[in-house]
């Protein structure tokens, strides 16, 4: 709804050097919003807030637009939606500067994760959404079901509840967004309240495209999420931590409403003996430290077989020194997040963690510095819990089993990469992980793929983002069956009489019950007491 979305100045190029302040970044926070970027501390536009008492009229509005909404044939939908690329892509610029003054993340990382893939998105899903919610038939044996055809229809939930985080406000969003509406639902947004503005920013790019209350944000804190999952939605549609994940997943299942949970992970990178050492390298480093390892497949856990160790750790050293304060890396984004990745680095060194590269920052500061550092025991948040930050813990291990069976004792199953130039190796190994998601030789991207799925397991959550699959969640089936047969009674219609009861039995014994001889006894049998049963006996 239009009232529900605060108006955003283009401000392309507005803060371009935020980044590289050579000032320690701090936010200010003044009710559910931060009112200073991260980036330097340049104040951000004010956003007003969502009642709650205004939740009930929101879901209302958007159940009363969806039955309307899911009418409009699905080409119409598609063609209306297929307009969104080209005002993202218009507003690249706009976009890109706004996530890096809300988050912190360079501008150049913010136009390849949050702008260009999602082009991607939109050609995907109103390319290929009518193929996806064609009615499939059910085939039907026409001796035992004469006259009788059988479709399975998707059908839209009705209204979605969708609550993400603020690490990709742009991306995450639209990966439900699209397919959500292009399948006939309501979608009812709540992004965090860290990235209000960029939530605004998300519902906007489908101004004047859709009925209204197709598409509402409700713009607030915790309060305001638990308030719309308790609105009378349909699904619930949640990316963030585990402790929300949890009790979203209680309180809609008191409800009975299915979810769909992405709760992060602990992702691992497993560097074996044979691979390319330089490619490895590189590519662990941008998997561990893009977005400020503020994304829930960061590499945050390294296991490096031992013969090539002292190479590749060496390697990791060097090519972490070059990178650039604010440029290549930017500045956390939340003060508490940066707190929580201060206090497991400082418990990873008391347990004897040697740090290679890197350090904490001054307390208080978002610019936490890219750290490498070598880990030997297990038993310690850093390995154990979700990092969320710039941190690359590598641990030596004996062998590909071991590094196997460490990455599978995590209570995370999100994503795992294995660097090899085994292939044929790489993917018997890949068999044996529990991850939803694996790569060979690379990490983190397949987000950004709308028809590769994305779903983990254990505490990393459940359901499925992107591809085919999702709408397994978006949408529920419905069996529609035809029947023209012109007879006046089906054989299994009443009365019950003796008759009746010999073609069961008689069925029984001729489909598989009985030994060849019994089997065309009982055809012979199943003959005579269809025709009695035909004649009412």
């Amino acid at each position: 709804m239009a009232s529900e979305t605060t108006p955003l100045p283009h401000e392309a190029g507005a803060a371009a050097g935020d980044a590289a302040s050579s000032a320690p970044a701090r936010v200010a926070r003044s009710g559910p919003f931060s009112l200073r970027s991260p980036a330097g501390g340049a104040p951000l536009d004010g956003v007003a807030e969502t009642e709650l008492s205004a939740l009930a009229t929101i879901v209302a509005s958007a159940r009363a637009a969806q039955i309307a909404w899911a009418e409009v044939p699905i080409r119409e939908r598609a063609e209306l939606i297929a307009r969104v690329k080209n005002r993202l892509l218009a507003r690249a610029e706009e976009i890109a500067t706004l996530v890096h003054r809300e988050c912190g993340k360079p501008i150049e990382e913010a136009a390849l994760a949050e702008v260009l893939p999602n082009a991607d998105l939109i050609d995907y899903w109103t390319r290929s959404i009518e193929e996806l919610l064609d009615d499939s038939p059910v085939a039907l044996d026409p001796l035992a079901y004469p006259g009788k055809v059988g479709r399975i229809q998707r059908d839209p939930r009705g209204v979605v509840a969708l609550i993400t985080p603020w690490n990709y406000p742009v991306a995450i969003p639209l990966r439900t967004i699209v397919p959500a509406l292009l399948a006939g639902n309501a979608v009812v947004f709540k992004p965090s309240e860290v990235t209000p503005r960029s939530g605004a920013l998300v519902t906007s790019l489908f101004d004047g495209l859709l009925p209204d209350g197709v598409l509402a944000v409700a713009q607030g804190g915790s309060d305001v999420g638990a308030a719309l999952v308790g609105a009378g939605v349909d699904l619930v549609v949640f990316t963030g931590s585990v402790a929300t994940g949890k009790k979203i997943a209680v309180a809609c299942a008191e409800r009975l409403i299915p979810t769909s949970l992405e709760l992060g992970g602990k992702d691992s990178a497993i560097v074996l003996g044979d691979c390319d050492l330089e490619r490895a390298a590189r590519g662990v480093l941008w998997g561990a430290f893009t977005n400020a390892g503020q994304n829930c497949a960061a590499i945050e856990r390294v296991y490096v077989e031992q013969a090539i160790a002292d190479r590749f750790i060496a390697r990791v050293i060097a090519l972490t020194g070059q990178l650039r304060a604010g440029i290549d890396v930017g500045v956390m984004t939340t003060a508490r997040q940066a707190e929580i990745v201060r206090h497991q680095l400082e418990a990873a060194v008391e347990g004897g963690a040697e740090i290679l590269a890197g350090g904490a920052p001054e307390e208080g500061s978002l610019a936490f510095p890219p750290t490498v550092l070598k880990v030997e025991r297990e038993d310690t948040p850093l390995l154990l819990e979700e990092t969320f930050g710039p941190v690359l813990p590598i641990i030596v291990v004996k062998d590909a089993e071991e590094a196997i069976a460490r990455t599978n004792a995590s209570r995370f199953a999100l994503t795992t990469s294995l660097w090899t130039r085994g292939y044929e190796r790489a993917h018997a190994l890949a068999r044996r992980l529990r991850s939803g998601v694996v790569t060979i030789n690379n990490h983190g991207f397949t987000g950004a793929l709308p028809a590769a799925p994305w779903t983990g397991a254990g505490d990393s959550g459940y359901g499925v983002t992107s591809s085919p699959h999702a709408l397994a969640e978006l949408t529920r089936p419905r069996f529609l069956l035809e029947d023209r047969s012109r007879a006046k009674s089906e054989l299994w219609w009443y009365p019950y009489t003796p008759a009746l009861r010999t073609v069961a039995f008689a069925m029984a014994r001729a489909r598989g019950g009985a030994r060849w001889f019994g089997r065309v006894s009982a055809l012979v049998e199943l003959v005579a007491a269809l025709a009695r049963r035909l004649l009412g006996r």
